[in-house]
């Protein structure tokens, strides 16, 4: 197992970043749509247990019944975010080890290509200001302002694919993303990658800026491939 993993003796209750929704249009889309995103930001790799959620505190924390939110949770269920287990509850659904390298293997194939087409697609302006995302971190090494960083390093690879401007990457990529975001957030404060994907992320950008499309597509590829291998060989714990 991994030392980098708490271990916990039984499930901590996880409270979703959520607000209150305004009645409108469909409470059930509305709900769906807030707890598609608290579920996109949570850390649910961070501990080896299961996060069960609780349909009490959920209706409490958005201001509605019970019924948009089971309603949005079924949702939820049939596009494979979450798992309901009879007579247990409502869980966020986690992959295996095996999953997540598939996953991320899948992504380094649409983001790579996403990088191939934004040489093509995307502005002066819009690569510039892919730099602006590092400003802060000019002056220390990543590792000083971890947090911060993992959240700009999340932003980058979302930026790349949107720089593609293609609905069909961007669509088939979001069902991902929530996996892949939360891997990338736990493993960037390992091993010194940290570092090691600033200088990465200059170097692509640095493609991008010249329009290499050979070279920008190899890089983000390449990128996204050493993290797969080193989930492989370092999340034991996932399984």
């Amino acid at each position: 197992m991994s030392a980098d993993i708490p271990n916990v003796a039984r499930p901590l209750p996880l409270r979703l970043a959520l607000q209150p929704i305004n009645a409108g249009i469909s409470l059930r889309d509305q709900a769906y749509i807030k707890l598609r995103q608290a579920i996109a930001e949570a850390d649910i790799y961070g501990s080896r247990e299961e996060i069960r959620l609780d349909e009490k505190d959920l209706t409490e924390a958005l201001g509605v019944s019970r019924t948009p939110i089971r309603e949005a949770m079924t949702l939820l269920e049939q596009e494979g975010f979450l798992r309901t287990v009879p007579r247990r509850g409502v869980y966020i659904l986690r992959k295996t080890k095996q999953e997540i390298v598939e996953m991320i293997q899948m992504w380094a194939a649409l983001e790579s290509m996403a990088a191939r087409l934004a040489t093509i697609r995307a502005t002066d302006e819009e690569i510039a200001q892919l730099r602006h995302m590092f400003d802060n971190f000019r002056d220390d090494t990543p590792a000083t302002h971890i947090e911060e960083y993992s959240e700009a390093n999340i932003e980058f690879h979302q930026a790349i694919v949107q720089l593609a401007k293609s609905q069909i990457i961007f669509d088939t990529i979001r069902n991902i993303f929530v996996h892949v975001r939360a891997i990338r957030k736990m493993t960037i404060s390992q091993s010194d990658r940290a570092s090691r994907s600033i200088v990465d992320h200059m170097r692509i950008i640095e493609a991008l800026e010249a329009r290499d499309t050979e070279l920008v597509e190899r890089l983000v590829r390449d990128h996204s491939l050493d993290l797969a291998v080193y989930v492989e060989a370092n999340c034991d714990f996932l399984d």
